[in-house]
């Protein structure tokens, strides 16, 4: 609930809006019950335990890196649901990676978040604890965020919108928009919504491959929808918002990796200005698909490098602690 909210409810129990604003201030300090809620009187505090309850995810396993101190999370929730989280340290400060659904109906081939399917939509609060405790529990103040996680945000679209205002708020977590990041893989009937709510965060978009033969092959999401579609609504989204793009592409040996592929996907990026970053697959046991080579990946830069595109390759953090989405889940859930 945001403090507005909350002041209503207050005004309902007969209590003084002021103290809204400071229950969503302890609650986003991440306090474990009302009786640490100190600058409330007893009786309120007594009051606030008959009317809410709080619930904190709790760890069921948690890694920690021992080449680049990258922290893997597993998170069970009030279901015995769970999803993970990773923190990653850079120069700029520390970033988080967080899941929006327990598991994902995307099917992407590639993914280990995806096998055994959609199980449910994350709420808005289950995916601000995950920010919250990670911090708490890290002891890593948070500065950026990353919707890369399990599941496909915007099939879980309002919920995140609100969470969204939640770890944005100024009297909450306050993390601006211009360090959160949301990855689609192209549900392109939501980027209306989202240019609509003019948010100054940066849209990423799972591209992985340029053409429809590779992408509809490796990711059913493509199917139905098209590449030609996804870059006109990237288009649009940019004439609309003028927040750049980027463009994610997971680097699959003898799938998506040729020339032909660096060529057209440099053709994509130029026409939305998109900055491209290639990402050295994660290999997931139950896949057979490996990285590229360095040397197919060194070839493909250079192909995008000469047609203009700004390029990066993303440092590969977390290898040592099943960083890739999904693997800690699944490794759970087979052992059950």
């Amino acid at each position: 609930m945001l403090p507005e909210e909350l002041e209503k409810d207050f005004e309902t129990l007969g209590e003084q809006k002021f103290r809204a604003a400071q229950v969503f201030q302890w609650l986003s300090r991440g306090v474990r019950d009302f009786d640490g809620m100190t600058n409330l009187s007893k009786p309120l505090r007594e009051r606030l335990k008959a009317e809410y309850d709080l619930y904190m995810p709790k760890v069921l396993n948690k890694q920690i890196s021992a080449t680049d101190g990258t922290i893997k999370y597993l998170w069970e929730l009030r279901d015995g649901n769970a999803v993970e989280t990773v923190v990653m340290s850079y120069k700029h400060g520390n970033t988080v990676c967080v899941s929006s659904q327990v598991g994902c109906r995307q099917g992407c081939a590639f993914c280990a978040s995806t096998i055994g399917g959609l199980v449910r939509n994350l709420e808005p609060s289950e995916i601000l604890d995950e920010v919250m405790y990670s911090q708490i529990d890290s002891g890593k103040p948070i500065s950026n965020i990353v919707l890369m996680g399990i599941g496909e945000p915007l099939d879980n679209f309002d919920n995140v919108m609100r969470f969204l205002q939640l770890v944005n708020h100024p009297k909450g977590m306050n993390i601006g928009m211009r360090h959160i990041s949301l990855s689609t893989c192209g549900i392109i009937e939501r980027f209306d919504d989202l240019a609509q709510r003019d948010l100054q965060l940066t849209l990423s978009v799972s591209l992985h491959a340029p053409d429809d033969e590779t992408r509809s092959k490796i990711m059913p999401a493509n199917r139905g929808r098209g590449v030609d579609a996804l870059i006109a609504a990237c288009r649009k989204y940019y004439e609309k918002t003028g927040r750049r793009i980027s463009f994610e592409y997971a680097m699959i040996d003898g799938v998506n990796d040729t020339e032909r592929h660096a060529r057209l996907l440099a053709k994509h990026a130029r026409s939305v200005a998109a900055h491209v970053n290639l990402i050295p697959l994660n290999h997931v046991d139950e896949r057979p698909f490996q990285p590229s080579t360095p040397e197919h990946l060194r070839a493909f830069i250079k192909v995008l490098e000469s047609e203009g595109v700004n390029v990066t390759v993303r440092r590969k953090l977390g290898g040592d602690v099943d960083a890739s989405c999904g693997q800690l889940r699944r490794k759970m859930q087979s052992r059950q």
